[in-house]
């Protein structure tokens, strides 16, 4: 008989990691995860990383949908389309950032947050 218990609800990190594996098995680049707590209104964390191409995007994009509806993972947002190099995911307390290097190197966002503590994971 298949164990019926629902699964514990991870926690924020634990989230994150699964996001970061996630991204890392599908061979994202210069991953960095921001602490913005006290400094943005919006979320908590947020998870920077780039893509080769748009098609990359939407690779690291399926399988962090993937991975994080496996866990439970409820997305307050995303985007629906793929090809502007910048992909947005909101899971609320964190959000991650998918950008081409080129859209990376354009808007800076590891710049604007020079003041976040990153967290190793």
């Amino acid at each position: 008989m298949p164990d019926s218990k629902p699964k514990p609800k991870l926690t924020t990190l634990d989230e994150i990691r699964c996001a970061v594996q996630a991204i890392e098995d599908k061979k994202g680049e210069h991953v960095r995860v921001l602490d913005v707590r006290g400094k943005s209104t919006i979320t908590d964390y947020l998870v920077l990383a780039t893509g080769t191409s748009d098609p990359h995007l939407k690779a690291l994009k399926g399988e962090l949908d993937r991975v994080l509806k496996e866990q439970g993972v409820q997305l307050v947002g995303e985007d629906r389309t793929v090809t502007s190099g910048w992909v947005v995911v909101d899971a609320f307390d964190f959000m991650v950032h998918l950008q081409t290097a080129e859209m990376r190197d354009f808007y800076r966002l590891d710049q604007l947050w020079k003041d976040a503590s990153e967290i190793e994971l």
